[in-house]
């Protein structure tokens, strides 16, 4: 995007869907923006990016209403604060970083679905847990996300839909897989992210999936867990939510190959590494937040979910 104004790059299609779907009135927009910008001058705890694009993507993920997007920014940036090892020295050209994207785990695929939404996948499987740990694999996943957020402005209107292919899970990334960390990334992502999920695809699922899974969604928001679907090995079911023209020729597809896709995103994530490096100092200080300081465990803690969870 570039620059703090903001520039519309959206087709006249999405400009009526963004006022149909999520409240988005252009002549209100500018003001919108600034009333926001304006709230977060104004929180001492927070030092927030202030552009125009990253406050209206805010607004965009909570459809316009300023009292949730205020909400959700505290919260985004909270999240950042409490997530060090996911938010800290992220260099893309940080040898170990580095190995990790180079496996081409999560890709932003090219182009759009049947209805105009963009599609992630990731493919975890690839992660050697003997050379690079959970928090290494999240911290480089998202940094990829976070450029693809920043770069990318047909899916603030139309959501996304998410590919997870499981192939070659090993029992040890299942292990890693704690209920700690799994609420930990379901908080930033529900509740800090402006994102709007649209499907979440899960293909080559292991055995073993069910146990894990079934806390996933225990943390999950009712219309996430309606928009779950569990494919296994069945790639003419994935076809009917994800087509193929938008697959890479590797999943059946005719959209690119893993290769080239992940080779792309490598350049963005080195064309944006000041960017990555900056954003660091974009988070808050809970020593200075009006009444009550927020801890991982007001945010992550996860006492209370299980009363309500038997796992067998």
């Amino acid at each position: 995007m570039g620059g703090d104004k903001y520039v519309c790059t959206l087709s006249p299609e999405l400009l009526q869907r963004a006022k149909d779907e999520i409240n988005e009135d252009p002549d209100r927009r500018e003001a919108d923006i600034e009333h926001i910008r304006d709230w977060l001058r104004h929180q001492p705890h927070i030092n927030a990016r202030m552009d125009d694009w990253t406050i209206l993507r805010f607004l965009r993920g909570c459809k316009f209403s300023l009292e949730r997007t205020k909400e959700k920014l505290d919260m985004f940036y909270t999240c950042k604060s409490l997530c060090p090892e996911w938010y800290k020295n992220r260099d893309p050209q940080d040898k170990k970083l580095r190995s990790i994207l180079e496996l081409g785990i999560v890709l932003p695929l090219p182009g759009f679905d049947q209805n105009g939404r963009r599609v992630m996948m990731s493919r975890p499987g690839l992660l050697d847990l003997s050379y690079a740990t959970m928090d290494d694999l999240t911290k480089a996943a998202i940094m990829l996300f976070d450029v693809y957020q920043e770069e990318d402005e047909a899916h603030t209107v139309t959501g996304m839909v998410m590919v997870e292919d499981l192939k070659d899970i090993s029992i040890s990334y299942i292990a890693a897989m704690t209920p700690v960390t799994m609420k930990k990334a379901m908080t930033l992502f529900q509740d800090g992210y402006p994102m709007r999920p649209k499907g979440l695809n899960y293909i080559n699922t292991p055995e073993a999936f069910n146990t894990v899974f079934n806390i996933f969604k225990s943390f999950m928001k009712e219309k996430m867990k309606r928009r779950v679907h569990i494919h296994g090995s069945d790639m003419e079911s994935l076809y009917k939510e994800v087509p193929r023209d938008i697959l890479p020729v590797e999943y059946g597809g005719t959209n690119g190959t893993v290769e080239e896709i992940k080779n792309y995103w490598l350049q963005r994530l080195d064309a944006r590494r000041d960017w990555l490096l900056e954003d660091e100092k974009f988070c808050v200080d809970e020593s200075k937040r009006p009444g009550k300081a927020k801890t991982s465990a007001d945010l992550f803690g996860i006492e209370g979910s299980f009363r309500k969870l038997n796992v067998d």
